[in-house]
């Protein structure tokens, strides 16, 4: 038999999802400790107004007081003198999602949201529409809902809604994170080529969709995403209800009638059991691929027993959430935009969105090449066409360049010439200050500047914004 839990440490404390569950779990009446590289706002002052002993740096001597379970984030890798410690000493150890899964997930009805692009978005809308309606579900996701003032919450609900990550669990278990969370319902979205680091090809990535679905039980259900063709030989399965959406008329649940403008999509759901209902959605969230978000969170709300009314009262009061197509600011005219976009396909979803958002006006891509898919030379053509959806084209250094071999990192030259042979006007300006500097100078009234990053960019943002206030003050 396994000792009793009393204590805990976290290596990784930082993280949203690692501090959240950090505080839930001393919540329960575990004493906790931490540690991370970097510890800085929100998530240190979160942590401190919780009273969690956090330590700045990784060192054995963080564990002196043996902790019963450590708690090892994804981040975290061989050579971290906490891991080797733990190791060595042959102590209790476990992943985020391990921990999740034994200590709230289970027993819960779990709904996992995944795919390559639009888990964010689709989780929190979710998560919106379950709160709004008075059933208090716990939820993590990765990214902040501006409803929900958090990414991540543990109730007493007997709903669990995750946003499902198909990247690896911990430097000891490579399985993806989503294969631990025990779904009821899984909603795939979509599945592209991703994560370049730890997949070498499209067929890997559909391996681990194919556990995740492995593992959905017979009285759950599989929401897919029934155009996308990557996803549909995945789909013929036996083993649990499969009920697929779209805007194809082969699919379950169809979203119908699209209205597509600057503040909002409204589409009908079709509902082919029942031919001829049509329900009208509205949501204030712009763009074709936030229609098939929409309608995926409709579809699994109804079958969750919620009403077409519950989830439509829901959509209107959904405000989106930050680094998903979020205003920043505007200054002199010239409107700078915070997108989390780094996938080929999301950058391009995204600025037919900002056209539908801000019709007629000159939009710039200002792209970091950041994730480990972008960074590689992977997307080399698929970055180029994407990014010409833009009017101006801006594309920084590739972040830690350095640390991938020449023949295998993004070459911004050669995307450099793509984007000009398209006729688009491109520069490449390594630094944060140059891409400021040129920004200011040749920004005109009118313009919207959208920042692609999945980091934090040096603040571009900010002094962006700053500068266009001292150039137009």
């Amino acid at each position: 038999m396994l000792p009793a839990l009393h204590s805990l440490h976290f290596v990784g404390i930082a993280g949203t999802a690692m501090a959240s569950a950090a505080v839930a779990m001393q919540e329960k009446g575990f004493r906790v400790t931490g540690s991370d590289q970097n510890v800085y706002p929100p998530m240190s002052t979160f942590l401190a107004s919780r009273g969690i002993d956090v330590k700045t740096g990784y060192a054995e001597a963080n564990l002196a007081d043996q902790p019963d379970l450590v708690v090892i984030g994804n981040a975290i890798s061989r050579g971290n003198p906490e891991a080797e410690a733990v190791l060595e000493r042959k102590w209790r150890y476990c992943s985020l999602p391990e921990l999740l899964r034994e200590f709230f997930i289970r027993g819960r009805r779990t709904i996992v949201v995944a795919g390559t692009h639009g888990k964010t978005t689709t989780t929190s809308l979710l998560a919106w529409v379950f709160e709004h309606n008075g059933l208090n579900p716990s939820f993590l996701i990765g990214g902040m809902p501006n409803n929900l003032g958090q990414g991540a919450r543990f109730t007493d609900s007997e709903w669990f809604i995750i946003e499902g990550d198909e990247y690896d669990t911990a430097f000891f278990d490579k399985r993806s994170k989503f294969i631990h969370y025990l779904p009821e319902v899984a909603l795939i979205n979509n599945l592209e080529f991703d994560h370049a680091d730890i997949f070498p090809n499209l067929a890997a990535i559909q391996t681990t969709f194919r556990h995740f679905i492995n593992l959905i039980p017979r009285n759950g259900l599989l929401l897919a995403n029934g155009d996308d063709p990557n996803l549909a030989p995945l789909l013929d399965i036996t083993h649990c209800p499969v009920k697929r959406f779209g805007l194809g008329k082969a699919n379950d649940l169809r979203a119908v009638e699209l209205k597509l403008d600057a503040g909002h999509s409204a589409f009908r759901l079709v509902d082919t059991a029942l031919s001829i209902r049509l329900f009208p959605f509205r949501v204030q969230l712009v763009g074709e691929h936030n229609v098939r978000n929409a309608l995926a969170v409709a579809a699994c709300a109804r079958h969750c027993g919620l009403t077409e009314s519950q989830i439509q009262s829901a959509f209107e009061t959904f405000t989106g959430i930050k680094r998903r197509m979020e205003i920043r600011g505007t200054c002199g005219g010239v409107t700078v935009v915070d997108d989390f976009g780094h996938h080929p396909s999301a950058l391009r979803e995204t600025l037919k969105a900002l056209r539908l958002r801000f019709p007629g006006q000159r939009l710039w891509a200002i792209f970091e090449p950041r994730s480990n898919t972008t960074r590689r030379g992977v997307f080399q053509f698929e970055l180029a066409d994407a990014l010409s959806q833009a009017d101006v084209i801006v594309i920084a250094e590739v972040a830690r360049w350095d640390q991938l071999a020449p023949d295998e990192r993004l070459d911004p030259a050669r995307l450099m010439r793509d984007l000009q042979a398209a006729g688009k006007p491109t520069a490449y300006l390594p630094t944060v200050d140059a891409i400021v500097q040129h920004a200011l100078k040749t920004a005109k009234h009118g313009d919207v500047l959208c920042v692609f990053s999945n980091g934090g960019f040096g603040g571009i943002h900010q002094k962006l914004l700053d500068g266009l206030a001292q150039r137009f003050s």
